[in-house]
């Protein structure tokens, strides 16, 4: 390790003691030099340098003498426990749990149990029990691609601002190798993204982390840009693009179609059968949607979309006919 590295991997370390001191001071009434020293596995010297540096910070730690002492801060410089409402903590604590499903790492640990050190022991039941009312998973599915260590490594990059390579496919399959500056993690409905500077573009791009393969860290760090708003909003041509087409399709598929539809686009036809109105766009995506729900959904009109469908059905048959099973 060069001597700069290890300098800055002790600045951190002291920065998260100094960080850990001021919540346990706020937490607890008093607590004693040699007790913090053994919880921080540091000489009582060293805490009493930590705690000149907390005062020197601008709060207020007082030092009590004798059987019993130890640092405290008063109450007047606390913070308000009360500052946030159960409503507040169980919405943050849903938040980070759900995180906490993808993303592991000190950081999140931390920010739960600072969250949690904050809940009065006479809400705490209430708390939990209102948290518990929404649960949010963000692992993927059983057979779809496990993206936390791709997670874990773009965060990596970020703090320690170093190059991520990888080869990246873009929507109609053509592979480009790529290196960025790792700038933003994005969760846009159910697919992660970085947002980060494509050195070969030279610009900002939005990468969608399923499509990347590869990925890996680099030794070589960058100096931070700013980084603007990733633009996550339906892009103008598409929305022009955008039109309704009507599909007939069957009971067993009416959670599936409301994925598309709001509720009122949608009827039953008094056959055991529901006509919709469905969003759709003339590409590859919106036509593999339609087929996806196979013979149990019919585009019923414009003409020209049922004929489209109607050709790549045949074309997907013919694939079949045309080849010997494999094996």
């Amino acid at each position: 390790m060069s001597q700069n590295t290890f300098k800055e991997s002790g600045c951190r370390m002291k920065i998260d003691r100094l960080v850990s001191i001021i919540m346990l001071l706020l937490d607890k009434e008093r607590i004693g030099a040699h007790k913090l020293a053994d919880m921080f596995e540091v000489s009582p010297r060293t805490i009493y340098r930590d705690i000149e540096a907390i005062s020197m910070a601008g709060i207020h730690v007082c030092s009590v003498p004798g059987v019993g002492g130890g640092f405290e801060i008063p109450r007047n410089y606390k913070i308000d426990k009360k500052v946030f409402s159960s409503a507040d903590l169980s919405a943050i604590l849903t938040g980070l749990s759900g995180l906490s499903s993808v993303i592991r790492g000190d950081e999140l640990a931390n920010a739960l149990a600072k969250v949690k050190s904050f809940i009065p022991a006479d809400k705490a039941q209430e708390i939990e029990l209102e948290a518990s009312r929404v649960y949010v998973d963000l692992r993927p599915w059983l057979g779809s691609r496990n993206v936390q260590p791709s997670l874990e490594l773009i965060q990596t990059a970020m703090r320690e601002n170093r190059l991520l390579a990888f080869e990246y496919a873009d929507r109609h399959g053509s592979r480009t190798v790529r290196t960025a500056e790792p700038y933003q993690l994005v969760l846009k409905g159910n697919q992660w993204y970085f947002q980060g500077y494509c050195h070969e573009r030279k610009d900002f791009r939005l990468f969608k982390i399923a499509r990347t393969s590869g990925l890996r860290l680099l030794d070589e760090t960058f100096v931070p840009r700013v980084c603007p708003k990733p633009q996550l909003d339906f892009p103008d041509t598409l929305a022009a693009r955008q039109t309704n087409i009507t599909v007939r399709f069957h009971a067993s598929l009416l959670d599936r179609v409301l994925e598309y539809c709001a509720d009122e686009q949608v009827a039953p036809d008094g056959e055991g059968q529901y006509v919709a109105t469905f969003p759709f766009i003339e590409n590859d995506f919106y036509y593999s949607v339609l087929l996806g729900f196979g013979d149990k959904c019919e585009c019923l009109k414009p003409r020209h979309v049922r004929a489209e469908l109607q050709r790549r059905v045949q074309a997907m048959a013919a694939l079949y006919e045309n080849r010997d099973g494999a094996g």
